[in-house]
């Protein structure tokens, strides 16, 4: 009896093992296909992921593919206010150059292209950071949108403070070097009118810049095409005007001794709370760190063009060119900025920083394929088309307008053509090759190429021009 009670125990031990192995099997193998089911359903779901990134990009592409015809339509309105903006700020500047204020203190010659310059790095650099945002779809969530549009007007609000006293420190020095003495009240004098300027300029600057983007998206319309012809429209024509007006009463008060501290003292002050408002933005707080350089440099370049204008807006033979240096400067510029926009704009949509684009993949493209064969050569060719019928429009408003003290005679006016289309040429070729080589050093080209090439527009243009006159002297003398 004992021995069966043992096999029975023995077989019911063996049948039990045997059910919870089977439960072990049938547990693994739902686990294994829960597994299973679960990295597949990932799989689809990185899928569908992948499948819409896919079709954003080429929503994205089909957006930012625009031909000839349609480029030129929405560039020539903007392009020709620009450059009528132009016209009036040299037609501005030929008349403030006999002012007391200019007579007295010359150094505000050198002072012109460094604060006028300025549009191309705030004004323009903003306009094309926003033209960027609004493109790649970051300001469609309207609390998004008016963040980043207070965030960037506070910076641009520091910007602005510390390029305004830099400037006027730049034209103190080199017109010290060449007067050899620097008089302390006007030192002051011109710092106060500097900061002033920039200061104002760049708010209502800002301010236009934000509403028109925003309008732009609202009606379809490419930014970047628009916003910084606009900019520059305004820009020139309003720093000009308020650099003459701020600085003759200045210097009508000259003699209230702490007048001119006690404003340059208010604007420091007032630093530490517009960059306190940047910093909310996450992507402007590097701006604010690291983005001095492109800005500082630009200046110092556009300060050489300034010293250039010094020298020769008072000499006999280059007399009326002040009317004509806002123009060809602006209008360089300007068709620069655009093609820095457009190909800034398409880096972020198809390109990862540090790396760039199969169709993009020379770092010193080419100067004949820049026009001819490149992925941004068609808006490049519209851009320099554009040049020669739009300077000889502003040179015809210029005659009507009685502008200057030279007559536009056929050797003045090829010459003057001669240098401009040399000076959009060299600019657009800049434009791609400046923001191919900041993107392969990871830098963001909306906030470092357009103040390079804005400066490099006013040296050249102020040096080609100066070229002219002289050339043009030589040939018919005093004539």
């Amino acid at each position: 009896m004992k021995g069966e009670e043992v096999r029975q125990r023995r077989k019911e031990g063996r049948s039990r093992n045997g059910e919870r192995s089977r439960h072990k099997a049938k547990g693994k193998g739902k686990h294994r296909e829960s597994r299973l089911g679960s990295q597949e359903a990932e799989d689809v779901s990185l899928h569908a992921q992948q499948k819409l990134l896919a079709e954003e990009k080429a929503a994205m592409a089909k957006s930012l593919e625009e031909s000839a015809i349609s480029i030129c339509l929405q560039v020539l309105l903007p392009y020709l206010l620009a450059g009528l903006g132009m016209v009036m700020a040299g037609m501005v500047l030929d008349c403030i150059q006999h002012w007391d204020v200019f007579q007295t203190i010359t150094e505000f010659f050198i002072l012109v292209p460094a604060l006028v310059g300025l549009k191309g790095n705030l004004e323009m650099t903003l306009a094309s950071r926003l033209s960027t945002a609004a493109n790649t779809g970051q300001m469609d969530d309207a609390q998004k949108k008016w963040k980043m549009a207070t965030c960037n007007l506070a910076l641009i609000q520091v910007q602005a403070t510390v390029m305004g006293f830099l400037a006027a420190l730049v034209a103190l020095a080199m017109g010290g070097i060449s007067k050899s003495y620097v008089d302390p009240r006007e030192a002051l004098l011109l710092c106060a009118s500097s900061v002033t300027t920039a200061f104002i300029a760049a708010f209502c600057l800002g301010l236009v810049m934000i509403g028109i983007i925003i309008g732009a998206r609202k009606f379809r319309i490419n930014p970047d095409n628009v916003a910084t012809p606009i900019a520059a429209c305004l820009g020139d024509l309003i720093t000009l005007s308020l650099l003459a007006g701020i600085g003759s009463i200045f210097f009508k008060y000259r003699d209230v001794k702490y007048l001119a501290p006690l404003i340059c003292t208010a604007f420091i002050l007032m630093i530490p709370l517009w960059a306190a408002i940047a910093k909310q933005s996450p992507s402007l707080v590097e701006v604010l760190k690291c983005g001095w350089q492109p800005i500082i440099a630009a200046m110092s370049i556009s300060s050489i063009g300034g010293l250039i204008l010094d020298k020769t807006v008072t000499a006999a033979h280059f007399e009326g060119m002040a009317v004509f240096t806002p123009v060809i400067n602006g209008v360089g510029g300007n068709l620069a900025a655009i093609q820095a926009s457009r190909i800034s704009t398409f880096l972020h949509c198809f390109g990862t920083p540090g790396v760039l684009p199969k169709e993009m993949r020379q770092n010193w493209p080419d100067p004949c394929a820049v026009f001819a064969s490149e992925v941004h050569s068609k808006s490049a060719r519209v851009l320099f088309s554009l040049a020669i019928p739009g300077h000889l429009m502003f040179l015809y408003i210029i005659h009507l307008l009685r502008g200057g003290h030279t007559s536009l005679t056929v050797t003045f006016v090829m010459f003057y053509l001669a240098a401009a289309l040399l000076q959009v040429g060299i600019l657009l070729y800049m434009a791609d090759l400046i923001v191919r080589l900041l993107w392969r050093q990871e830098l963001d080209p909306d906030n470092c190429s357009i103040p390079y090439l804005t400066a490099l527009g006013d040296l050249l243009g102020t040096g080609f021009l100066a070229i002219c006159f002289h050339l043009v002297w030589l040939i018919h003398g005093t004539d």
